[in-house]
């Protein structure tokens, strides 16, 4: 549906989007990147939003009364880059297994840190979502650090 509207002189027509066009639409962002450490190059895609909460929820901790009590930084690099590394066909190279996390995490710092910088910028997880995360956390638990 398009709309017309006048602000400033100037006509501007609103298109509104509808379930079927807003669901069709390919709005992750894929990049690939080269990586020294490998001597190849790898595709990063940003996360869905099911993707993100899930990534969320995995790294903060919990009281059993249900407050933030910390963070969970164990592979946390690795989940990130394991949920954003894909395929030519957008399918998921590594799993969020255990398994899969350590041998993801075993690889090069210097490789995993270039590959999180694009997954994070690639997935909108910058300062802003970790300050979030972290408001009401005791005195030294808000420090995970991204690179945005």
């Amino acid at each position: 549906m398009d709309r017309q509207q006048s602000g400033d002189g100037v006509a501007v027509t609103t298109r509104y989007l509808s379930r079927d066009v807003i669901l069709g639409v390919r709005d992750r962002k894929t990049e690939e990147v080269y990586v020294p450490e490998w001597e190849g190059s790898v595709l990063i895609q940003g996360m869905t939003g099911t993707d993100r909460d899930k990534f969320e929820a995995e790294i903060v901790e919990f009281t059993p009364e249900g407050k933030r009590k910390g963070f969970n930084l164990e592979h946390v690099r690795a989940r990130l880059v394991a949920r954003c590394l894909v395929d030519e066909g957008g399918q998921r190279l590594f799993s969020d297994s255990k398994a899969d996390l350590e041998a993801l995490g075993s690889k090069s710092a210097q490789a995993i840190d270039l590959l999180w910088e694009v997954a994070s910028r690639l997935s909108g997880v910058g300062a802003r979502d970790i300050e979030a995360l972290t408001q009401g956390l005791p005195e030294g638990q808000s420090e995970l650090s991204t690179s945005s």
